[in-house]
């Protein structure tokens, strides 16, 4: 099995995110993901918060066969033009986007302008923004009048080839695994790799495929996996810093956390990555690098190379 690696947190500068990323696909990562559209500014405010999109868009052109993914926030887009955007994408490097989207819930999005709303409305705006960037990518004219999408004979050109880009969703709750249901190509588990936890949302997908008459099977996961590779990292250590890296899962006792971190030497991780694949039935397991400084990533991105 192959993994990915995600680079986040807006840490690298974009030379060395570039080199980065150049070295993964020589190693033979699987796809590799950076920051999304969600900024950083206000926390970090002397390192440069890289536009996500822009950076993906980027990396495709600057590599040759990696899939480079990034999270796209469904507030930040019009409908008909992020259908429009990453059909270009697809055009301009086929097969290699990893489209992957979810409601996104960050204070600082209301620094920028865009409103915060209850899951509930964003979940309910992702879903008007799915099906209207499925009907734009068969090449159907769209009017819509939803409550948060309003298209008016909105078409899209070029579209993808059968009129399909897989469509990731990060998702745990019960609101956004229902969209994974009506959706998704591909669950990005949102959660730690808690075995009891993510069995849980499991069950709950099931449910939604049923309700919708989909076989839940279809669907494949990813995962990411915070990942800690080196002779002296220590699982307190590598807590503290899952918990400043990701507040999103504050509610997790450390108890389970601690389970879920992958750290130590090269080959041990290599082994645990392995084993939680197979345990979660994940397809994309991938490496969590978020927050190293870029020589603590490269030595990882070596350790942990796929081929060896």
């Amino acid at each position: 099995m192959s993994w990915g690696v995600a680079f986040a947190w807006h840490v690298h500068p974009w030379e060395e995110l570039l080199e980065l990323v150049r070295r993964a696909e020589a190693l033979g990562y699987a796809a590799a993901f950076v920051d999304g559209d969600i900024s950083m500014l206000g926390e970090r405010t002397e390192a440069d918060a890289l536009d996500g999109w822009t950076v993906t868009t980027a990396l495709l052109a600057q590599t040759q066969r990696i899939p480079i993914g990034s999270m796209r926030l469904v507030e930040h887009w019009n409908a008909a033009h992020l259908a429009q955007a990453v059909a270009t994408a697809e055009r301009l490097a086929p097969g290699r986007l990893r489209f992957l989207i979810s409601i996104g819930d960050r204070k600082l999005d209301a620094h920028f302008g865009f409103p915060r709303l209850p899951a509930a409305e964003r979940s309910a705006w992702l879903d008007e923004t799915l099906t209207a960037v499925r009907a734009l990518w068969r090449g159907e004219t769209v009017t819509l009048r939803g409550r948060h999408v309003h298209l008016d004979s909105a078409r899209v050109r070029p579209t993808p080839p059968g009129g399909r880009i897989p469509i990731a969703i990060a998702a745990r709750g019960p609101r956004t695994l229902d969209l994974v249901a009506a959706h998704a190509d591909v669950w990005d588990v949102n959660l730690p790799p808690v075995a009891a936890r993510v069995r849980r949302a499991e069950a709950r997908l099931e449910a939604a495929c049923r309700r919708c008459g989909r076989d839940p099977s279809a669907i494949a996961r990813s995962m990411w996996i915070f990942t800690r590779v080196g002779e002296g990292a220590a699982t307190s250590g590598t807590l503290k810093e899952f918990r400043r890296l990701n507040p999103w899962f504050a509610a997790i006792p450390d108890s389970e956390v601690k389970e879920a971190l992958v750290v130590g030497r090269g080959e041990h991780c290599r082994e645990r990555l392995h084993a939680l694949a197979a345990e979660l039935g994940l397809d994309l397991p991938v490496v969590d690098l978020s927050g190293l400084s870029s020589a603590a990533t490269r030595e990882a991105l070596e350790a942990l190379a796929p081929g060896k």
